[in-house]
């Protein structure tokens, strides 16, 4: 009997052949950076370095005149040493709308700042290894990124989700039938995300065997491979305990006999499929907020720092490698805190 490979496993398999397909579309001089950064790298982050490449070296194909002479596979490395600073400029300002076999394409500001971060680090790679002598990526400015503001559920907001996922009474008559069916797998799911704070996929990625409750915890695969044990109150134990009873009475399709959640088609349920019953069961509490599973992570955040003050924690918790990148996401809740203070300070006695 064949050993069912964990979901990670089948992901990076799967993105390994979408990296292969990708590279073949690149100048052969390619393949080399994709096996230099290989080990410190995710397969996922890859798979995003060759798309951006895929479109820098279609726009030199098309507007490069010497580019224009050769087949993309076909450009060698040299021609890294005859771009300027100014030929990797008006190529980011191409971005922001080009057509492309007949379809208009754009980038906002976050889009090209990550072309040209690819870019950079294509440059970086080949200029360490002292295969090209100029640098012309570097000197480059990354374009300013206006701050979005952060959506989550509110404390009332997250209750009423629950309570609807539990009831289903605001549902369709069509989607009350399935919801007969997928009711505790769903509040289980919900209240896991939200009582948690981990990413989609690893979620979706959940074994049987990740589960452990006598410790209250939940083995979860990081982004980047790291392992590591996340941890849940009682009201996840309790959602997830009931599920658990339900899914020992499944069968699972072959191949997914590990997998901690199903799809009524008994396979491991997918990252598309858990997107979309948030959007059902949100769209019931707000009609004003655009609720996805990353605004469950959002929401768990902003209770962990609310309830404790520690963003180290918080960086910790959500498995962010730079507490920066948490700083920056729950730095409202800064600004909460700081209001706070202006009532502390009397400078006059009432």
């Amino acid at each position: 009997m064949v050993k069912e490979k964990a979901y990670y496993e089948n992901i990076n398999i799967d993105n390994e052949l979408k990296l292969r397909h990708q590279i073949a579309k690149l100048p052969a001089f390619c393949k080399q950076f994709f096996i230099g950064i290989e080990p410190t790298t995710a397969s996922r982050t890859r798979i995003a370095y060759a798309y951006d490449l895929g479109c820098f070296f279609d726009y030199l194909h098309d507007n490069n005149p010497i580019c224009k002479k050769l087949e993309i596979r076909e450009i060698p490395i040299t021609l890294l040493d005859q771009l300027t600073p100014m030929d990797i400029e008006e190529y980011l300002y191409y971005l922001k709308l080009y057509e492309k076999d007949g379809e208009v394409h754009t980038n906002d500001e976050r889009g090209i700042k990550r072309k040209l971060a690819s870019l950079r680090t294509f440059y970086n790679y080949f200029f360490k290894n002292e295969l090209i002598d100029t640098n012309p990526a570097v000197k480059v400015d990354m374009p300013k990124i206006h701050e979005k503001a952060i959506i989550r559920l509110d404390v009332d907001e997250v209750a009423r989700l629950l309570d609807e996922v539990e009831s289903g009474e605001s549902l369709s008559g069509r989607q009350q039938k399935y919801h007969e069916k997928t009711r505790i797998r769903d509040l289980a799911l919900l209240t896991l995300m939200l009582g948690t704070g981990i990413r989609v996929s690893e979620c979706v990625g959940l074994d049987l065997g990740d589960v452990d409750f006598k410790n209250n915890g939940i083995k979860v695969h990081r982004k980047g491979g790291a392992e590591v044990i996340v941890y849940f109150g009682d009201e996840v134990a309790s959602a997830l305990a009931d599920y658990m009873l339900q899914r020992k009475e499944l069968v699972p399709a072959e191949g997914h006999t590990n997998a901690l959640f199903l799809s009524m088609q008994n396979r491991r349920i997918t990252v598309r499929a858990v997107e979309n019953l948030v959007k059902k069961y949100s769209g019931l509490v707000t009609s004003l907020k655009k609720i996805t599973p990353h605004k469950l992570r959002s929401t768990y955040g902003t209770s962990l720092y609310r309830e404790t003050g520690d963003i180290y924690l918080v960086a910790d918790v959500l498995g962010h490698k730079d507490v920066n990148t948490t700083r920056k996401h729950y730095a409202a809740i800064e600004d909460d805190r700081r209001r706070e203070a202006a009532k502390h300070v009397h400078l006059r006695e009432d």
